[in-house]
């Protein structure tokens, strides 16, 4: 294929990505994008994703994740999701989330979803970006992806900063949901991230989704991209559907047991994960953290010797311990936290040890 043939292919390709309703402003900010999940997203900005990885860690940075996927279900959904999903919405109530995951029958997962229970009765559910439209043929809703932004406020200081621009919506608990006015306008706040620290996810309105997002940087919060959200996420050992979870990874075998409503009647893979409890499973999910500076690879191959026993799942590069991490699906009876392991990146085997996530604190 020619250069010119290549970069008209790209061309279309990217024609073809859905954006966010902030992605002007993100070129504006100086944002390199990425595709991810058929969208074409900011990876970073100016000064890189490990300077935006540290300030999540140290201080606040806002993420739009605009392209979560957001069903509207009403009033009258919970039969629906706690007949088919994993975790017991009754343990909750108005005015608060809940991680589930939506199985099929072997207990794969066919993806992991937030619940918004609202304070007045409705509920939306937060699928993947690519999960939406399977997640609504099992579940039902509207899907309302587009009429909103959704912007994620994380880090140590990520309420204390966005009280100077609205205070009601810094007030919002973990694991809250409010609607909060945003001058003529009402705005969903959850207490909910995917980074390991504090902050709220705020689905914003289109016509003011701009405004509230300068706002926000406006009172010292650093805008991050994708690059960012996935070294923050993995560095706090939480599973990305398509990596650490899938149709063929278990909430067992990922370590997700406390995500599953035991003792419901009914939800989707339930006596196969029931089996899976009380039997045990033959692969599971590991952490694993390198001696040196040198990323791990997803797909790369886990060895106790010369005896491949699994493959990361997920891997890269942790900026707070300076060295590779990653998490792993390997035979359960050939890993212990003593055991030396060695991690294959591009025909070279680097020495690692298995540690039990998160690895966002220094140790």
């Amino acid at each position: 294929m020619t250069d010119a043939a290549s970069s008209e292919l790209e061309k279309q390709k990217t024609a073809s990505l859905r954006r966010t309703p902030l992605y002007a402003l993100h070129h504006e900010l100086g944002a390199r994008f990425t595709e991810f999940g058929g969208w074409e997203l900011p990876l970073s900005y100016s000064q890189g994703t490990v300077f935006e990885h540290l300030v999540c860690r140290n201080d606040a940075v806002i993420f739009d994740v605009s392209h979560l996927g957001t069903l509207a279900l009403g009033e009258d959904a919970f039969d629906a999701i706690q007949s088919t999903c994993t975790n017991d919405l009754a343990k909750i109530g108005p005015g608060r989330t809940q991680y589930t995951l939506l199985c099929n029958d072997t207990g794969g997962v066919r993806d992991d979803c937030i619940v918004w229970w609202l304070p007045d009765g409705e509920i939306q559910l937060l699928p993947n970006a690519a999960n939406t439209d399977s997640v609504r043929q099992f579940i039902g809703g509207i899907d309302i992806t587009e009429q909103r932004a959704l912007l994620a406020i994380q880090g140590p200081t990520a309420r204390e900063k966005l009280r100077k621009v609205l205070p009601a919506a810094a007030d919002v608990p973990r694991h809250g949901v409010a609607r909060i006015r945003f001058g003529n306008e009402t705005i969903l706040v959850a207490g909910t991230g995917y980074t390991g620290e504090d902050g709220v996810e705020c689905a914003v309105p289109i016509d003011v989704a701009a405004t509230f997002f300068k706002a926000v940087v406006d009172v010292g919060v650093a805008p991050a991209g994708l690059g960012a959200r996935d070294t923050l996420r993995l560095e706090a050992g939480l599973p990305l559907h398509g990596h650490d979870l899938s149709p063929q990874i278990t909430p067992v075998m990922a370590n997700l047991s406390w995500a599953v409503g035991w003792e419901k009647d009914s939800f989707f893979g339930r006596d196969a994960l029931l089996s899976q409890r009380e039997n045990g499973v033959g692969d599971r999910l590991f952490g694993f953290v390198g001696e040196t500076r040198q990323p791990f690879r997803d797909g790369a191959l886990i060895k106790v010797g010369d005896e491949v026993v699994g493959h990361l799942t997920s891997g890269g590069y942790s900026p707070l311990r300076e060295c590779g991490i990653g998490l792993g699906l390997c035979r359960s009876d050939a890993i212990t936290p003593t055991t030396s392991v060695t991690i294959t990146v591009r025909s070279r085997e680097l020495n690692a040890h298995m540690e039990k996530p998160p690895f966002n604190r220094k140790r």
